[in-house]
């Protein structure tokens, strides 16, 4: 399977898509929310990716109980859902210029609507995909409507159970998606390696005929990079400018310069796993000599015999292959043959 975003190409043999996520690292600034996209090219990223949601599309403004941020969350200090996300918003009036500054630098960019009022604003924007976070996995109204539009849809797996992914392909492929990437995902900030189970990739990509990736909250780079291994056609990563310490997300999002090592490392490993081949590279042809092959270690004189004195099976590789050796033991040579002197059939009768 195959899936095109903006020009370009995402599966197998094609080069991991890799997504920046700005997220609310721009710490409620216009201006550093364009630096991020920035950021994001010098880094190596192909896409920008934003959230699209106001804190009153997302959850009401109460002092119930149900509405309180525990105080165990890292977000705790926000005491109030509606609250942290009111800081953490991306305006919905910087989107365009956000965008644009995106398609200035040769990066794709999208977002996850949180609401279908954010589907429909975000298709004025003329979107080339959608993304829908972890926890709006169920909400299957949402979902109807981002399938309906016929784009690309990327789904993150992290608070979503079997039935949970399943009932959300449906939906989607019943509302007419077609082209469909599930993100092994957990949703815990930052998430402990331990939790990874990142084998998951190449089984959801088997078990629902789609691409699978990985929306990577771990601390560091060894899960994006590992991923790659297991087949994964996107990494999704939170991004923030480096020495940012105080915006909602920076304490487990990576910095410019660590997404940057990311990137490289991605590339390297795609070089890595190249192709099933059993050949000798190219680059190791010229260490062939490395290899043992048959020699004369002992002068030997027309009419004599070979014998395990004076012939053995030694570096380099010029001579007969060693599997030939029980074979010349006995043989007599047709003429004198010095120590040193790489074996070849016509010296023996």
């Amino acid at each position: 399977m195959q899936v095109s975003i903006d020009g370009h190409q995402l599966g197998h043999g094609y080069p991991v898509f890799i997504v920046a996520e700005v997220s609310a690292s721009h710490g409620g600034k216009l201006e550093t929310a364009l630096e991020l996209v920035r950021a994001a090219k010098r880094a190596g990223a192909n896409a920008i990716k934003l959230q699209t949601y106001t804190a009153d599309t997302i959850t009401l403004k109460s002092l119930k109980s149900d509405f309180s941020i525990p105080a165990s969350s890292p977000w705790a200090e926000y005491k109030t859902m509606w609250d942290l996300y009111d800081a953490a918003k991306t305006p919905w009036e910087w989107h365009s210029e956000i965008f644009a500054e995106a398609k200035k630098n040769d990066l794709v960019a999208f977002s996850s609507p949180f609401d279908c009022t954010a589907v429909d604003f975000l298709e004025s924007l003329h979107v080339p995909a959608y993304k829908i976070a972890s926890p709006e996995i169920t909400d299957i109204p949402l979902l109807e409507r981002v399938a309906r539009t016929g784009k690309p849809v990327i789904i993150s797996s992290g608070l979503a159970s079997l039935g949970d992914l399943e009932l959300a392909i449906s939906t989607l492929k019943i509302n007419g998606a077609q082209k469909i990437i599930i993100l092994k995902c957990n949703s815990s900030y930052p998430s402990p390696p331990s939790d990874s189970n990142l084998r998951t990739i190449s089984d959801m990509s088997e078990r629902f005929a789609v691409l699978a990736g990985l929306s990577d909250h771990t601390l560091g780079i060894a899960d994006a990079v590992a991923s790659i291994a297991l087949g994964a056609c996107i990494i999704e990563k939170h991004i923030k400018l480096d020495g940012d310490e105080s915006s909602v997300d920076a304490f487990f999002s990576a910095s410019e310069s660590t997404f940057s090592e990311m990137v490289m490392s991605i590339r390297r490993v795609e070089l890595s796993l190249g192709k099933v081949s059993y050949e000798i590279s190219g680059s190791a042809q010229k260490n062939l000599m490395g290899r043992k092959s048959l020699y004369a270690v002992k002068d030997i004189a027309n009419g004599e015999i070979i014998s395990l004195d004076n012939v053995k099976s030694i570096r380099p590789g010029h001579g007969l292959h060693p599997k030939h050796f029980t074979e010349l033991v006995g043989r007599r040579v047709i003429r004198d043959i010095e120590a040193g002197e790489r074996l070849s059939w016509e010296m023996f009768e």
